[in-house]
């Protein structure tokens, strides 16, 4: 029998969740965000699925735009970390790519290439720095920019940037650094984007012509504060099986480096899946999965085909039983939380060699 390790992928709960997210800002148009293979959970297949709804796709960089023409997928798709280099904006008619410009570098590929035809001035948008100190154009240098890039600014040009701290409504960060920057922007421009996914749910402010539905497509909460509780179904669930079973004595140990030890006679699971499918390493003992209907504990180091849970008080746990490491039973942030790391992270590390199962 095969390894039933698996990533079920609910397209129909994508589709709940893209409905749900345009409910926020039924005046906006949606940008999903499909960069790191979707998440994890398949850029293709949620492009296909997305693709006669979403206003345009986004991705992080050149190379990602290929695999869904490839594909057949024909929106726009815009490209985060615009051109790296100068000859791929030879590529920007053909790939049907809008070029989210941030470095003055680019401004000036781009614009030469508007000046003598090649490009029309609607394939950009121009990037501003609002604090987040990554990636972005000096606020301060508007005024400078926009004389030496006639072409770049124009009536046709969104506007954006990117909230540090839009996943902390409790905090006013977000809300005045959006004021400023539109108060900066008052009779330059009329097109803008500033919401990612929590400034859509929680910043009505920032959520104007086009907001970039990341996470919240794909059913996790990007607020850390569960007073905010979005209403998202869950996309991906992460499974496995029991393929052996040990019973051990009090004392002995369990996994690499004998890190933990037994207190009490008990009885060790042993599921199909490890750091090589993108299970943190780094999980500590004690990090919850789902057994036929109960939680048991990760116990020991992370092998890299294997995890081992204690299971001694769970009677019905036997080779073959269904594991769900996050997904519809375990919610995917209160393993994060238990890892140390985010949502994000653990759905974009799940790794090629688990199939990925649509449904």
């Amino acid at each position: 029998m095969a390894r039933q390790t698996r990533a079920i992928i609910n397209l129909s709960a994508l589709e709940d969740n893209y409905e749900a997210m345009c409910a926020h800002a039924p005046n906006s148009k949606q940008v999903v965000v499909v960069k790191a293979n979707a998440y994890g959970n398949g850029a293709v297949e949620v492009a296909k699925k997305l693709d006669a709804k979403a206003s345009m796709f986004a991705v992080a960089f050149l190379d990602e735009v290929f695999e869904l023409r490839e594909a057949g997928i024909e929106s726009p798709i815009l490209v985060l970390q615009g051109p790296h280099e100068e000859h791929e904006c030879e590529l920007t008619k053909h790939l049907n790519v809008v070029w989210m410009l941030h470095l003055e570098q680019q401004l000036n590929w781009v614009n030469k290439r508007i000046e003598n035809g090649e490009l029309t001035d609607d394939r950009h948008w121009v990037k501003f720095d609002t604090g987040m100190h990554r990636l972005g154009l000096p606020c301060a240098e508007y005024d400078e920019l926009a004389k030496a890039y006639p072409h770049i600014f124009s009536a046709n040009t969104v506007i954006t940037t990117h909230l540090a701290r839009a996943d902390e409504p409790e905090i006013d960060d977000a809300l005045t650094r959006t004021q400023s920057f539109l108060t900066l922007m008052a009779n330059r421009h009329q097109h803008f984007s500033i919401a990612n996914s929590a400034g859509n749910i929680a910043l009505p402010s920032a959520a104007l012509d086009y907001n970039r539905m990341g996470i919240s497509l794909y059913g996790s909460s990007p607020f850390e504060n569960k007073q905010i509780v979005p209403n998202l179904k869950t996309v991906m669930t992460l499974e496995s099986q029991v393929i052996a079973i040990r019973e051990i004595d009090e004392g002995e140990a369990v996994g690499y480096g004998a890190t933990w030890v037994a207190k009490r006679a008990s009885r060790i699971a042993t599921v199909a899946l490890g750091y090589a499918d993108g299970y943190p390493r780094h999980a500590p003992s004690g990090t919850p999965a789902y057994f036929d209907g109960h939680i048991a504990k990760l116990v020991g180091r992370v092998s890299m085909d294997m995890l081992t849970f204690d299971v001694t008080d769970l009677d019905t746990v036997e080779v073959g039983t269904r594991v769900e490491l996050w997904g519809e039973k375990l919610n995917i942030n209160d393993v994060a939380k238990f890892v140390g790391t985010i949502a994000y992270e653990l759905m974009t590390r799940v790794s090629a060699r688990v199939p990925r199962v649509y449904r």
